[in-house]
C-alpha cells in the first residue's frame, strides 16, 4: 500500500488535503478520527476474530482511509463505500493495488442495495457516519434486513442517545424501536471533539450492534411494527389511540376496530407511544395483522 499518512496528526492531515488539493465538505460530514486509542477501540468492537474466513467488512465514509489501513493492514476484506470523488481518487492510489479492496464510488443511498442485493453479503458494517444523515443510513440497512453479525458506528452523541433509548425517556422514539428488533445495541463510548479534526461543534458516540440469535419481532408482522410504531410516534403529545386513528398504518380501519385491537393487546387507548414497550406494541402490530388477515 502507497500510504505515508500520519492519520493521528492533524497537521499531517492537513498537509496532505493541501498537496491532494481536497477540500473538506460540511454537507458530507467530514471530520477524520485521529485518535488512535479510539480507533482501536472500534477495531476491537468489530470482533473481527470471530468472523469467518473471507469475510467482508462494509466501511462507509472512509475519508482518507485511517480505518481503512487498519483494517487491510489485518488482512481483512474491505468495501468502502466513499461520496467525494477527490478522497475515491486518493484511496483509489493508496490501496488500488491490494486485492483486499474494493472501492464503491458514489452516494452509498443509491449503491449500498445494488451491492448487496448482487455481489455480496457484508460480515460487519463500520463507519463513521455523517451526523446529518446517519439516522437514515441506518434505517435503511434495517429495513431492507441487511443484518451483519455487528454493526460499529461513530454518531453525534443525541443519535446514539436515540439508538439506545428505553420507553419513558425523551430520547425513545419510532427508531429506537426498529434498531432493537434485530439488535441488542450499546452504546460503547463517547468521543470529545478533540479526537477529530477537524473538531466538530458536538460530542460523538461509539455504538455497537450485536445481532441477536432471534429477532423480537416475527417476519410476519414485521412491516405492520414498523408502520405502527412510526404512527405512535408521529405526534408524540397524543395518545396511541388517536395516532393510530389519524396515522396511515391503521387507516382502513374503523374507530371501534382499533379500539378492539387496543384491548385485545392489553395497551390502555389513552396512553402514549413513548411509554410503550417493544412488546405491547408488537401485540397492536401482531392483532392488526390477524385483523387484516383475517
Amino acid at each position: 500500500m502507497n500510504n505515508s499518512v500520519n492519520y493521528d496528526s492533524a497537521s499531517s492531515i492537513s498537509f496532505l488535503l493541501k498537496e491532494r488539493q481536497l477540500s473538506m465538505s460540511k454537507r458530507f460530514g467530514q471530520n477524520f478520527l485521529i485518535s488512535p486509542s479510539a480507533r482501536k477501540h472500534i477495531i476491537a468492537a468489530l470482533d473481527l476474530d470471530s468472523m469467518q474466513t473471507g469475510g467482508i467488512v462494509w466501511e462507509i465514509g472512509p475519508g482518507i482511509g485511517a480505518m481503512t489501513f487498519m483494517l487491510l493492514n489485518m488482512a481483512i476484506k474491505t468495501t468502502a463505500f466513499e461520496i467525494d470523488h477527490g478522497f475515491c481518487t486518493l484511496l483509489k492510489d493508496m490501496f488500488g493495488g491490494n486485492d483486499l479492496f474494493s472501492l464503491v464510488e458514489g452516494d452509498f443511498f443509491k449503491t449500498w442495495e445494488i451491492r448487496y442485493r448482487e455481489f455480496e453479503q457484508p460480515a460487519r458494517i463500520m463507519g463513521n457516519l455523517p451526523y446529518n444523515v446517519g439516522t437514515i443510513m441506518i434505517a435503511a440497512l434495517l429495513e431492507a434486513q441487511c443484518l451483519p453479525r455487528r454493526m460499529v458506528f461513530t454518531l453525534q452523541k443525541e443519535v446514539a442517545q436515540r439508538i439506545t433509548a428505553i420507553p419513558g425517556t425523551k430520547s425513545y422514539s419510532a427508531f429506537s424501536l426498529l434498531c432493537s428488533i434485530d439488535y441488542s445495541v450499546e452504546h460503547l463510548a463517547d468521543l470529545k471533539p478533540g479526537n477529530f479534526y477537524p473538531r466538530p461543534d458536538v460530542v460523538s458516540s461509539i455504538v455497537v450492534f450485536e445481532k441477536r440469535d432471534q429477532p423480537l419481532v416475527c417476519e410476519e408482522y414485521r412491516s405492520m411494527f414498523i408502520e405502527i410504531a412510526r404512527d405512535l410516534f408521529r405526534t408524540r403529545r397524543k395518545t396511541i389511540k388517536n395516532n393510530l386513528l389519524h396515522g396511515k398504518s391503521l387507516s382502513h380501519l374503523e374507530r371501534k376496530e382499533i379500539e378492539r385491537i387496543l384491548a385485545e393487546s392489553g395497551v390502555p387507548e389513552n396512553e402514549r407511544g413513548e411509554n410503550l414497550t417493544l412488546s405491547q406494541i408488537y401485540r397492536i402490530a401482531r392483532n392488526a395483522g390477524k385483523k387484516l388477515t383475517g
